[in-house]
């Protein structure tokens, strides 16, 4: 039964097109719109006083 489950929903999987991003997403890149963003924008609060 497991293996028609499997069977089933391989049919509905997306094949990585990109594989040499994909250690860069498991290092916790950012990316927007498909592009990596290399240096994302900082909010720095002003710390209270």
């Amino acid at each position: 039964m497991a293996f028609k489950l499997i069977e089933a929903a391989q049919a509905r999987w997306r094949a990585v097109n990109a594989p040499h991003l994909v250690a860069l997403v498991r290092a916790g890149a950012l990316f927007e719109a498909g592009k990596l963003v290399e240096r994302p924008a900082e909010h720095h609060q002003p710390e209270a006083a």
